[in-house]
């Protein structure tokens, strides 16, 4: 299925690959494997925040909280450089972040810190990346940014004082995102692509790390050894430069290929060109089950104005198209029936491909945004027993929406051939419900219609409003927009 230059950037070689679920235990882990850092450190995101605690039960000596831990690492590691890469409209949030602007200020003296902010990108798109990279030896891509408000244990308990907004102190709803980690080649192509993003953004060319160290954390345990991986990319074209659409033709490659199912974890559901295909295999009389999970509401005036709308309008046109009833839309709830936010990007086909990423299924992360996703297709000749582990995860992950073990999951499963019908089998408690989206009102469904706020392409006529000027005019008082602070 996979064929660089087309669905995917590079097929690369992992020593090692784990799905990372929650960012408790991403943040943990990441804090770990950068304690372990002795040349460079690459830290790709939509959004950063210092102020976040990456592990609250460390007690090694290092600082918990992130900006304290980044100002920490380079005392005590006299070679290392960190680079930090985060999206230019972000500078506006980082004004109300308390400490944050006295904690960049302080690392634009540093020799050995360097934050930059991303603005290479057509009008209205954002850099949405969420990448980690640790000496080329390990690294994490996935959909968890180091910010607020992202924080949470895969129990997903109604009340966790844990999780707290960093800046008011209040409560944010349980909180579901996984990303993956790779080491090896794969991890060292990551490498790659933070350094051409950098450059890209108007950064100093960035040196390949010298050390060939293991930065695998003791207690992650691979979920697949020696695998080969493709790293697949959204880019829009900026400056005449050739659009990369690899993730929207890996998506429909996925999409026709399935054979039994397709399960997918998704912040959104509103992109006409995913529908479309999944109209096409739901009118085969024995085509796959699509089971979705969605948060149930929409957090910012973008999601509410837009996505929402987008995601009703597309639900309607898939339940019209489901003649054979093998379209499900879920939403995850705790124990107690509070709503759990999904932010994660996996999509899981059968038991042959499992990807993990950064991109939505909406038409922004299809071809407007900067994008990574990372898949294991098990069809290669290379990832022989890759399907045992990935059949594993999906019932891992399910499991996880729905309060029992995987092994009950994959019983169920294996007792109705069905996707559909396992999870539904359970019920009471923690679990997947329906879920049944408002109607549209008239101004939202013009909205969804236009595609204002989330266009197909860089080139639509009708691109997102924005005010480059003004966020231009903010960045050059702000002492930490430069590339490097030598």
């Amino acid at each position: 299925m996979l064929e660089t230059g087309r669905n995917c950037w590079r097929i690369v070689k992992a020593d090692r690959a784990a799905v990372v679920v929650d960012a408790a235990n991403y943040f943990a882990l990441a804090r770990q494997a950068m304690l372990c850092a002795k040349s460079q450190i690459l830290l790709i995101g939509w959004d950063f925040d210092t102020r976040i605690c990456l592990d609250y039960d460390a007690d090694d000596g290092a600082p918990n909280e992130l900006g304290k831990f980044l100002t920490w690492l380079p005392k005590h590691r006299p070679g290392l450089q960190i680079h930090i890469l985060k999206w230019d409209l972000g500078a506006v949030y980082l004004l109300g972040r308390g400490t944050t602007i006295l904690r960049l200020m302080r690392w634009a003296r540093s020799k050995q810190i360097h934050f930059k902010l991303d603005s290479t990108h057509p009008p209205g798109a954002s850099h949405h990346q969420k990448i980690a990279v640790i000496d080329d030896s390990l690294a994490f891509c996935g959909g968890i940014d180091m910010t607020g408000s992202r924080w949470d244990t895969r129990n997903h308990a109604d009340k966790d004082e844990r999780r707290r907004r960093p800046t008011t102190g209040r409560r944010y709803p349980p909180w579901h995102d996984a990303t993956m980690a790779v080491d090896g080649a794969a991890a060292a192509a990551l490498g790659d692509l933070a350094r051409k993003r950098w450059a890209l953004a108007g950064g100093d060319p960035l040196p390949n790390p010298e050390t060939e160290s293991d930065r695998w954390p003791e207690e992650l345990e691979p979920h697949f050894r020696d695998v080969e991986v493709a790293v697949a990319r959204t880019r829009a074209s900026v400056d005449g430069s050739k659009p990369v659409r690899e993730i929207e033709a890996l998506y429909l490659d996925m999409i026709a290929g399935a054979q039994r199912f397709v399960y997918a974890e998704n912040q959104y559901f509103s992109s006409r060109v995913i529908t479309d295909a999944i109209c096409k295999r739901l009118a085969e009389p024995d085509g796959p089950e699509f089971v979705i999970v969605n948060p149930k509401t929409s957090q910012g005036w973008l999601d509410d104005e837009v996505m929402s709308p987008a995601r009703a309008e597309l639900i309607k046109r898939v339940r019209q198209c489901d003649t054979y009833g093998r379209f499900r839309i879920y939403t995850p709830v705790t124990a107690g029936g509070d709503d759990i936010y999904v932010h994660s990007k996996i999509t899981i086909a059968d038991d042959r491909q499992l990807r993990v990423g950064s991109a939505n299924i909406n038409n922004r992360s299809l071809g407007f945004d900067s994008e990574c996703d990372l898949l294991i297709d098990a069809e290669r000749p290379a990832n022989a027993g890759a399907s045992e582990a990935i059949d594993a995860l999906r019932c891992d992950l399910i499991g996880e929406h729905l309060g029992v073990s995987p092994e009950m999951v994959a019983a169920r499963l294996a007792e109705t051939g069905s996707l559909i019908e396992a999870i539904e089998s359970f019920h009471g408690g923690r679990g997947l419900a329906p879920f049944e989206p408002d109607e549209p009102n008239d101004l939202e469904r013009a909205l969804v219609e236009s595609e204002i706020l989330d266009p197909e392409s860089a080139g639509d006529p009708c691109e997102p409003i924005a005010r480059p000027g003004l966020l231009a005019g903010l960045k050059a008082r702000l002492p930490f927009s430069r590339a490097s602070a030598t």
